[in-house]
């Protein structure tokens, strides 16, 4: 398809020589041709920009000093020529109909994003269709006989102030529907607050597809499942949420408050028992609960017992799956 409306793939990359190849081999070979792509470096210091000027010379590279991802998609964003913007991360891989899905989609019913669904694949070799177990997702599928669910603006906000399940290689939006950009403030959510951002302060209309679209694949690099439970508990569910909770706080009735509240105080309840747990740090664990507290004393002495609660699930699931893995073994 090559009479459609000009597309700019925002790629932002860190490090990635041995992964990025896969990434713009599948851009390259999307049916819906018109499109510029930007591969924007955050500083690599791998070898990326020669690899990437030698092997793919009609792409568009702008290399910038270490600042993240939001600011490397941000850079990306201040060279885009299209009206229609569609982020794809380095170590992530589109299906060839990606691009002409989506944008059929959004222009059709003039939407403000479309996304689609993915499989999962994790470094055990195991794979997952992941839309189909996504629980905040799965009260919008009305109508399991149509190719699109479309999610009206007060669904929108519902939805998005629970979960992100449009994580940015999986979207395709208008550029006049964003916001802000990025926020560079994020630690690793700033995908999430991207579609914040949008349908919390326009009336937005969206669509998304259980049909399956694109790979993501797990590895120790991935911004959020490359980390450690503690270090997404302290940047993900703590300090993100504070700065959702801080730059939304006037866009927010008090029951949406309420939400981003909840998941910041059980965040601090849980990691206030890694420290107890795996370092027995006494005074940390204090601190993050004084400040729980000082959030909302009656969802902290809600959220005690569903944290250990739902510790020993992990650590029965954790024992089961040992016990499977020794008696294939025996």
């Amino acid at each position: 398809m090559t009479n459609g409306a000009l597309v700019s793939i925002i790629m932002p990359t860190y490090n990635r020589v041995d992964k990025i190849a896969t990434a713009i081999e599948s851009v390259l070979k999307q049916t819906y041709c018109n499109f510029q792509l930007i591969i924007s470096d955050d500083g690599s210091t791998d070898g990326t920009g020669d690899f990437i000027l030698k092997n793919y010379p009609q792409v568009d590279y702008i290399f910038s000093n270490h600042a993240g991802q939001a600011a490397a998609r941000n850079k990306g964003l201040s060279l885009a020529k299209a009206t229609i913007i569609a982020s794809l991360d380095s170590d992530d891989k589109w299906g060839p109909e990606f691009l002409e899905t989506c944008v059929t989609k959004l222009e059709a019913d003039n939407l403000d994003f479309v996304f689609t669904n993915w499989i999962q694949q994790f470094t055990n070799g195991i794979s997952t269709d992941f839309l189909s177990e996504d629980l905040f997702l799965r009260p919008y599928l009305k109508n399991t006989d149509e190719k699109w669910q479309m999610l009206s603006e007060v669904q929108l906000r519902k939805l998005y102030l629970k979960a992100c399940p449009s994580p940015s290689s999986s979207a395709v939006m208008r550029k006049s529907s964003i916001v802000s950009g990025w926020n560079e403030k994020i630690n690793i959510s700033d995908d999430w607050c991207l579609f914040l951002d949008m349908v919390l302060t326009k009336n937005c209309k969206a669509a998304f597809t259980m049909d399956v679209h694109w790979n993501k694949y797990i590895n120790s690099n991935n911004i959020f499942d490359g980390r450690r439970r503690s270090e997404l508990l302290e940047l993900f569910y703590i300090k993100d949420t504070l700065e959702f909770m801080s730059r939304f706080k006037n866009k927010l009735s008090k029951s949406e408050f309420k939400v981003l509240n909840r998941r910041c105080v059980r965040a601090f309840v849980e990691l206030a028992k890694h420290h107890v747990i795996d370092g027995f740090d006494i005074p940390q664990s204090a601190r993050l609960m004084r400040n729980s507290v000082k959030l909302s004393v009656l969802d902290t002495v809600v959220a005690i017992p569903d944290v250990i609660f739902f510790g020993l699930n992990r650590h029965f699931k954790d024992m089961l799956l040992k016990f499977k893995k020794r008696y294939k073994r025996a």
